[in-house]
This record gives structure tokens, sequence and C-alpha cells, in this order.
């Protein structure tokens, strides 16, 4: 016997009890685990259809109240796709073709011959399976049509972002790198007037500053680009050493300090924090978030650099008395190409390609740590870079760190 036919509900309707205790053994003798249920009203075997799905029903065509033809239509309403066998007299030959035109899958003549009758519900049960197995392929070739359709929405909309997002790149470069190089080519020009008339020496000098300002400029805007290429196609790599962050926020602001003529005073410095991190990139974040801190608030305001520790983390913050940030615009500042609209600089240069804090934030994950900010609107802004301390896992005996958070070196730098 066929396996699709395995484990097969079948109906038999007929008020003839004795065909209604023969039908079933011929089938339990010939059609292994194929269940058969039984009735002799029409009425009761149109309740079980309302609840059950059969593979296939058998009916007689002459019954007493609702006769087979009228049961057959009812079928056809209630489950379309299951086949029904009518059971015909041998004189009822219009009766048999009524059927079949009303949608009867077969009809079996009285006296029923049981090869006949066998290889009719096999077939029909057959014929049954493969309609539910078309439905089941129907039904997964509209899903899978359907997912193909939202992935093309998907990806539609992801290639409109891009496109979007390569615009906003264009327009903001090339407004970006005109400056400088406006300011290179007029260096340029008032150089070569000055040597044409033979007074060069403070021209020169002056313009060799300028052009000195504008290519650095120019490098930091390549470099930021370069490195947000290298983030997206994940081939950023860091070089990490374990540093103590106290002396290397000290290195580092005196260097920063020193190349922008700004005033730094230590209030505080106390314990090593040590951590592993790459020291050309940490510097990338700090001196990123200084220039935002120095941007955005007026000249002659203090910003104030804190080395923190807290448990097994270290957190190094920059807190300026600048402008703040709007609430609405805090969940876009460290997207690509991000500038917060309708702000204006308070003091140093544009604003740049707004990827300084896009570049900021994927740097100190990389480092296993998070970028925090609080703000006051009108009264500043404060950045924290979060980052685990190191531990040695071959010191089992190494000192608790403080479980509250303990400062542990303040600078202040006058901008």
């Amino acid at each position: 016997m066929d396996e699709e036919i395995n484990n097969s509900p079948i109906l038999i309707v007929d008020d003839d009890t004795a065909l209604l205790q023969a039908l079933p053994q011929v089938v339990d003798l010939r059609m292994k685990n194929v269940q058969v249920e039984t009735t002799d009203s029409a009425q009761h075997a149109l309740e079980r259809i309302k609840e059950y799905d059969f593979d296939a029903i058998i009916s007689d065509v002459k019954m007493p109240g609702i006769d087979g033809i009228e049961l057959l239509s009812h079928i056809r309403e209630l489950r379309p796709d299951t086949p029904v066998l009518l059971i015909t007299g041998h004189g009822d030959h219009g009766l048999a073709i009524q059927a079949i035109r009303g949608g009867a899958y077969d009809y079996i003549l009285k006296p029923i011959d049981r090869d006949s009758f066998i290889n009719a519900l096999q077939r029909a049960i057959q014929t049954r399976h493969l309609r539910r197995k078309v439905t089941e392929q129907q039904l997964a070739l509209a899903l899978h049509a359907k997912s193909l359709e939202r992935l093309v929405e998907k990806r539609t909309s992801e290639l409109v972002a891009a496109n979007a997002t390569k615009d906003k790149f264009l327009d903001i470069v090339s407004q970006e790198l005109k400056s400088p190089l406006s300011n290179l080519k007029g260096m340029t020009q008032l150089m070569r007037h000055q040597l044409e008339r033979g007074d060069a020496t403070t021209a020169v000098h002056q313009g060799l500053v300028d052009m000195e300002r504008s290519i650095t400029r120019t490098e930091v805007l390549v470099q930021d680009l370069l490195d947000t290429s290298l983030m997206e196609t994940n081939l950023f790599v860091l070089k990490r050493q374990r540093y103590n962050l106290v002396d290397l926020c000290r290195q580092l602001l005196d260097e920063y300090t020193s190349r922008a003529v700004l005033s730094l005073n230590c209030e505080l410095l106390g314990d090593p924090i040590e951590a592993e991190v790459d020291r050309d990139r940490f510097s990338q974040v700090l001196i990123n978030l200084l220039s935002n801190a120095r941007k955005f608030s007026k000249k002659g305001t203090a910003i104030t650099i804190t080395v923190q520790q807290s448990g097994y983390e270290v957190i190094v913050s920059i807190h300026d008395m600048g402008i703040g940030i709007p609430e609405e615009e805090l969940p876009h500042i460290f997207e690509q190409f991000y500038r917060v609209p309708g702000v204006e600089i308070q003091s140093g240069t544009r604003t740049g390609l707004g990827l300084g804090l896009f570049i900021a934030r994927k740097i100190v994950e990389r480092h296993g740590g998070h970028i925090e900010v609080q703000t006051v609107l009108g009264q500043g802004s404060v950045f924290s870079v979060v980052l685990p301390v190191y531990v040695d896992p071959a010191n089992t005996q190494q000192a608790e760190p403080p479980a509250s958070l303990h400062t542990q070196a303040v600078w202040t730098i006058t901008h």
C-alpha cells in the first residue's frame, strides 16, 4: 500500500446497516492505516464534515431526507477539495451521470465489487493527498513570493537611503573641501604677487601659515573619510596596548594644548587606572570630543576633563559650558554626516563633515566601551567615554577596584 494513503480518515454514509458493517471490514482488510467512520444519517454526516476534514467520503445516493445528490452539493460548499464517491444501483445511470456533473469524484455500482470499490477509494484518497500537497505548495510559494517582495522593498529602501547618504556626502565634502582649497589658492596668488613686487617676507610667512592650516584641515577631512570607509568595510584595525590612562590623558592634553596654544591646568593627579587602548585612536577620540567642546562653547570658557573609576570601568569625561544639544537631536548626533541643524559655531573652525562623533563612537565600541552624553540646553554638555579597566588574569592578588565613582584626575582647559 502506498505511504501516501496511510493514516487517512474516510467517512461512509448509508442508511443500509448491512453495508455500514461490510464496507469498513473490506477497507480494514485491504487498506492498512485507513480510519473508517460511519453514519446512517446525511444530517449527522454534514455535522461531522463541518468539524473534520476527511480524505474521502462515500455516500449512498438514495437515502431518506437528504439524499446523496443533495449531500454532495453541501460537501462541495463545505469541503470542495474532498473527493466524494456515490453508490448507485445498476438501473440508476441517470443518477450516476447527475452525480458526476455535480462534482462527484466517482460512482460505485451495486452490488459492490470489492476490487472496484478499493481501487476507486485508493484513487480518491491519493487525489486528496495530491490536492493537499498542491495547496501547501501554493501557500509556500505565496509566502516565498511575499518574503521576496518584502526583501525587494527592504533592498529598495536601503538603496534609496544609500543614495540619499551619497548625495549628502558629496554635498558636504564639496563644501568642506572648497574652503581650504580656496584658501590655498588665494594664499598662492597673494605670495606670487608679493614676490613680483619684491616685498615678500611678511606676506610669505603669513601665507605659509595659512596654507599649512588649510592643508592640515584637508588632511583631517581625508583621514575622517578614510576611517569611515575602513569602518564600513570592517577593515578598521586597533593596535591595543596596556596604558595608564591618567598618564596617557596628561600626555595627550599637553600635546593638544601646546599645538593649539591653550591654557591647561591640572587640579588633581591621582592613582593610575590601566586599560588596553590603541594610543593613536584613543587620542583621536579625545581630540574629536575636545574640538566639539571648543566649537560649541564661547571663547574664554572652561572645558573640564576628568578621569574616574567605577568598579571595572574607567570614565574619561569632557565637560563644556557651551550651548548644549536639543533633546530631540540626541538620538542622531552619532550618525554619519549628521550636523545639528541651526547651531551656530561659537569658536574655532567650520562644522566639518559630521563624522567626528560617528568615528569616536565606533572607535570606543571597538575597544569594548561606549560613549554617554548628558546635556542641558544653554548650559553645556558632558561626553563620557566608558572603557573596561585592564584586569591581569595572572595577578590573583589584585585589589578590588572602588565600587563607587572615584575621581583620579582633573584638568581644565581655557580656550
